[in-house]
């Protein structure tokens, strides 16, 4: 049940496509809305996978890739609407190469996406539900919010013209704050890796935290 969930979040990522680069400005409206159940889901197939005893190794890997699809390519139609800046879609999208090629190898080798942080600022700003709820609630906000305007200057234009200028601030300072969550959350997951490679050698007080 839990992996039909995510399965259905994948397909309705297609139909929010379809209706953001084809549709009427008026079916447009139903963007947002649909983004906020897609996001949902994501929370409620985690929780109905742990009730009913279905987690494996195959779910926690098929959850974090349709994660991912649905940051990436959310990020590449509102750039490539102009919604979002370009830098920004690069930015999503290579960091989450990154982390994830790391998660893979951790989850290889036996370990859980989120287990493998070590270090108590890493356990914090990765494993921790406060983090991850945060960082999820930035994404809804700043892309929820992006797609909810797409059609106004269409549907309202007198509207769209008196308050463009702050409407787009506002989207500006969501899409701010949820690419400075993107990165705190990739920086542990990385010097982690690299600690655990002997690449870069564990500073002493870091050591003592654990």
């Amino acid at each position: 049940m839990a992996n039909l969930i995510t399965l259905s979040r994948f397909l309705l990522l297609f139909v929010l496509v379809a209706l953001a680069l084809k549709a009427p400005p008026a079916w447009q409206l139903a963007n947002a809305p649909l983004l906020v159940l897609i996001i949902a889901l994501d929370g409620i197939d985690g929780y109905v996978a742990r009730r009913r005893g279905e987690t494996s190794t195959f779910g926690s890997v098929f959850d974090i890739m349709v994660d991912r699809v649905v940051e990436n390519v959310t990020c590449l139609v509102l750039a490539y609407l102009n919604l979002l800046p370009l830098w920004v879609a690069i930015l999503f999208l290579t960091r989450g190469i990154i982390v994830d090629s790391i998660r893979y190898r951790a989850v290889a080798e036996g370990e859980s996406v989120f287990g493998m942080m070590r270090s108590r600022w890493g356990r914090l700003l990765v494993a921790g539900r406060f983090a991850r709820g945060l960082y999820g609630a930035l994404k809804l906000a700043a892309f929820g919010w992006l797609f909810l305007i797409q059609p106004w200057p269409a549907l309202y234009p007198e509207l769209w013209n008196a308050w463009k200028a702050t409407l787009a601030a506002a989207g500006d300072i969501l899409v701010f704050a949820t690419v400075i969550m993107c990165v705190a959350r990739a920086v542990p997951v990385v010097i982690e890796y690299l600690w655990a490679e002997g690449v870069v050698a564990r500073p002493k007080i870091m050591r003592e935290a654990r």
